[in-house]
């Protein structure tokens, strides 16, 4: 019963979207009509409202979905809740300005006479408004309304005019800032925490540990990871687009003819295109350099670009006024103050504590307060205009409205398709595919792409991803990231504008076009582009690293890179330390061999074996992870006999552990079932139950009979790579932190003598005949060599003698002796420590030099820059780490 309910509940969806009822009701509506007849049903039929459920009662499930809808109402810091309103005002407010309208009529009139120019400059103003508007709608018609008429009087090819104006205008979809990318982020954020659980507890089953390793972890992402990941597909969509037109306009000219400059190429010209293209690239530059920089978060950036695009517009819409370049003036100078303040001054109130400092203040305040006057002012010329600002604030909550409804009833609608077993449905089947992940990835891809035909992208969004993304992202076969498998919805969603028969930017043309048109036309222009849309797919799909290294290289140059002990850059970063040990130009082992040679008697005899202990765990530490490395190589070579095996024993054991749970839901009906009224039903019942153990026994006996042994031998060449690679990283450490250590002692030689005056001074103050006041100065000098590497000693020694003086009965000798003692320390010290400011701290410091970008990276506070970018480029590629599983 649970599948007619679920078969139900998409019916009920199909009908309700199908006769064009408000998406934003359906969902839900579809949701709480079905669990509300299911539990009707159950309490009828079976005197249990939850009988026809997966689990739990419809109580429960309705419950689910209210707490997912007010989850997602009251997290006002959620991505999806604050930057998408602000992208979209961003958008409207540069349409409705007509800065869209001047892009197209100057890349027009300079791309004009190359062949197939109009409609390169189509494409690139589309790249343009996608990275400052990303609306849709909007930019569909701004291009129809100005580009399509010079298209046709130009003589192109009605098909392919509106094909490239239909196509360009959809590049907002993943070109950032990108609406479905916020959603999409707020979605996979789910459903990496939903793949990260199926993970751990597929490792736990398959290998009996309680706990998965950190680095077999899911990676969530966020919006600013997906607009780091869409940069470059976008760009390469962008650049096919181009080449497409190119190629098409060379071979058949007449479809696409250059259309030559009527008038001159002159300062003026090249003037008027400055000023035209500066002002969007540096609305550009400010939203994604600031993202891309990591300056701001992607609600900062929608910030920064809907205050961009107010000024932007106020001053397009002013052009020809005296006044017109006011506002935008003053706010440059208003940044220029505050910049200035920033770089020179204290700008933080609580540590001001100087005239300079609040002068600094005052400035900035300044700033602030002209440049708060330099907005208002521009929103009082949008407010004067046409009205404009009313407008776009109007269509702005109506369009996030929209967003937000829909994400609510899918919250609603997905809560129901789990409660009748849909995701469990869906992940079996998935799961029973043969070929791996890659089937399954196809497949899905495939289903997006068809519910592209009828679904708006939100609906796909919100309703699809959550259901197939967890599965897709706990696959270790593949070993994906959320950010890619993101950027690849994305793409995909993104033909859902231009497929017939509800393609929404063919309506959005249609609604323009001139009647000279046809329809028909239409649709053949923009099968070559969804074609081209396709290839960008599989282009994005081949090569990983198109997506993921824009996000890593910037994660790990950021500030808050993640250290170099994180367990998930291990692999890589060993790869480059070995890349480094091999280099023919490598210093490592001649460092090694210097630095052992140096005379270090003047150390103290602990440090004198804490170094040698150090020169030979760097030694062994290199071959260990030789030995690794060699490893690696035979697991490599057995896992290609291995894998086919565990491929057919995992998808054999998946097939058990389904007909188990199904044999655990029949003992559960079994019980609920009524003996008297429901005999034929307990006998069909008992019948799947002997079926079922039937074929679990026929699936048991298909298990290789050697399979135990070939695991557990497969299993101990892991476990003696993983203990080789843990056994490189204890003396790689070693061999770093003990020089260290050695190290900032001896440098603390300065540091000593400072301290030498108040330690000496201790001597009159302990003969005071005052133990309390005595204690307490020592207390304050042992402060003073808490932040003295090596003085631990010492510190030991005056600590000894402050207890001695706190005692009742204060034995003079004995806190003479102690201090005594803490003297003689402190001399020696300063004596052996004045011997090694020489040749052996500099050969020292030499060999952690030397050492500091392999062996010794991961005692680095920060990678250096050379290792970081090794480390993004090695990381962005997926590695298969299903032999783990």
């Amino acid at each position: 019963m649970e599948l007619f309910f679920l078969f139900l509940l998409v019916v009920l969806m199909a009908i309700a979207l199908g006769s064009g009822f408000p998406v934003a009701f359906a969902l839900p509506g579809s949701a709480i009509i079905t669990i509300g007849i299911a539990g009707l049903t159950g309490l009828l039929f079976e005197a249990n409202p939850s009988a026809y459920f997966h689990s739990s009662g419809p109580y429960e499930w309705l419950s689910a979905g209210v707490t997912n809808l007010r989850g997602v109402y009251w997290e006002p810091e959620r991505d999806t809740l604050i930057a998408i309103p602000l992208f979209i005002f961003m958008g409207l407010m540069l349409q409705r300005s007509k800065v869209a309208e001047d892009l197209l009529l100057a890349m027009a009139q300079l791309f004009g006479p190359v062949p197939g120019g109009l409609g390169i400059s189509v494409v690139f103003v589309g790249a343009l408004l996608a990275a400052t508007t990303g609306i849709v709608g909007a930019t569909v018609v701004a291009m129809g309304l100005i580009s399509l008429p010079s298209m046709l009087r130009n003589n192109y090819s009605p098909s392919l005019a509106t094909g490239t104006i239909a196509a360009s205008g959809t590049l907002g979809q993943i070109i950032p800032p990108s609406i479905v990318l916020i959603i999409l982020a707020d979605q996979l954020a789910s459903a990496s925490d939903q793949a990260s659980s199926l993970r751990k507890s597929l490792h736990k089953e398959v290998t009996g540990e309680m706990s998965m390793p950190s680095f077999l972890d899911v990676t969530s992402t966020s919006a600013g990871e997906m607009f780091l990941g869409a940069l470059v597909p976008g760009l390469v969509l962008v650049a096919v687009y181009m080449l497409y037109i190119l190629t098409v306009a060379l071979i058949f000219p007449k479809v696409a003819p250059a259309v030559g400059f009527e008038g001159r190429m002159d300062t003026k010209f090249w003037v008027r295109i400055a000023v035209t293209l500066i002002p969007p690239l540096a609305l550009i530059f400010l939203v994604l350099g600031s993202i891309l920089s990591g300056i701001a978060t992607v609600n900062q950036a929608g910030a920064i670009g809907a205050a961009g695009a107010v000024f932007m517009g106020s001053f397009r819409l002013s052009t020809g006024k005296r006044s017109a370049v006011y506002p935008s003036l003053l706010a440059v100078l208003s940044l220029i103050l505050i910049f200035y303040c920033l770089e020179n001054y204290e700008m933080n109130f609580r540590a001001a504590d100087t005239p300079e400092d609040y002068t600094g203040l005052w400035l900035g305040a300044i700033g602030s307060a002209t440049l708060m006057g330099a907005f208002g002012w521009s929103l009082v010329i949008l407010l004067r205009v046409e009205n404009v600002l009313q407008s776009v604030m109007l269509e702005t909550a109506k369009t996030t409205s929209l967003v937000f409804i829909i994400l609510l009833g899918a919250a609603v609608l997905t809560s129901a398709f789990r409660a009748f077993g849909g995701e469990v449905l869906v992940r079996d089947y998935l799961n029973s595919l043969p070929g791996g992940f890659w089937t399954k990835f196809i497949i899905v891809m495939a289903v997006i792409f068809i519910l592209g035909f009828f679904l708006d992208f939100i609906e796909i969004a919100v309703v699809v991803v959550p259901i197939v993304a967890p599965i897709l992202l706990a696959d270790p076969s593949a070993n994906i990231t959320a950010v890619w498998l993101g950027v690849m919805i994305g793409l995909n969603i993104q033909t859902s504008f231009l497929t017939p028969p509800f393609g929404f930017a063919l309506f959005y043309l249609r609604g323009v076009a001139p009647a000279v048109v046809k329809t028909i036309q239409m649709y053949k222009g923009v099968i070559p582009f969804i074609m081209l849309q396709v290839l960008a797919l599989v282009i994005v799909g081949s090569f990983p690293p198109l997506v993921n290294y824009l996000p890593q290289r910037t994660t790990l140059l950021s500030d808050s890179a993640p250290p170099p002990k994180n367990p998930k850059l291990q692999y890589c970063l060993e790869k480059h330390t070995w890349d480094q040990l091999s280099a023919p130009d490598s210093r490592v082992s001649a460092s090694i061999a210097t630095a052992d040679s140096l005379n270090l008697s003047v150390l103290t005899e602990k440090y004198q074996a804490q170094a040698s202990n150090a020169f030979g765990s760097a030694r062994q530490a290199i071959q260990e992870l030789e030995s690794a490395l060699q490893q690696e190589l035979l697991v490599a070579k057995a896992a290609q006999t291995y894998k086919p095996q565990l491929v057919q024993v995992r998808q054999i054991e998946r097939e058990i552990k389904s007909r188990n749970s199904r044999l655990k839901e029949i003992d559960t009906q079994l019980k609920r079932l009524n003996q008297d009224r429901s005999t034929s039903q307990i006998a069909e019942l008992k019948l799947e139950k002997l079926g079922l153990d039937t074929e679990i026994t026929a699936l048991e006996a298909r298990l290789p009979k050697d399979w135990q042994a070939t695991y557990e031998t497969f299993s101990g060449l892991v476990q003696t790579e993983a203990k080789s690679r843990t056994m490189y990283r204890r003396q790689a450490d070693s061999s770093y932190s003990e020089i260290y250590d050695i190290v900032l002692t001896i440098e603390s030689y300065e540091d000593l003598l400072k301290v030498e005056g108040n330690l000496l001074g201790l001597d009159t103050v302990i003969k005071s005949k005052d133990p309390q006041n005595a204690a307490a100065e020592i207390k304050a000098v042992m402060a003073e060599f808490n932040s003295i590497a090596g003085a631990s000693k010492i510190k030991s020694h005056l600590s000894k003698t402050r207890k001695a003086l706190r005692k009742k009965n204060v034995d003079a000798g004995k806190v003479a002796k102690l201090y005594q003692k803490a003297i003689d320390e402190y001399r020696g010290q300063l004596l052996w420590l004045s011997q090694s400011q020489g040749a052996v701290l500099s050969g020292l410091k030499t060999y952690l030099d030397d050492i500091s970008g392999t062996i010794g990276a991961r005692q680095l506070g920060a990678m250096p820059r050379e290792t970081a970018l090794f480390i993004a480029k090695c990381s962005a590629a997926h590695r298969d780490i299903s032999l783990n599983f």
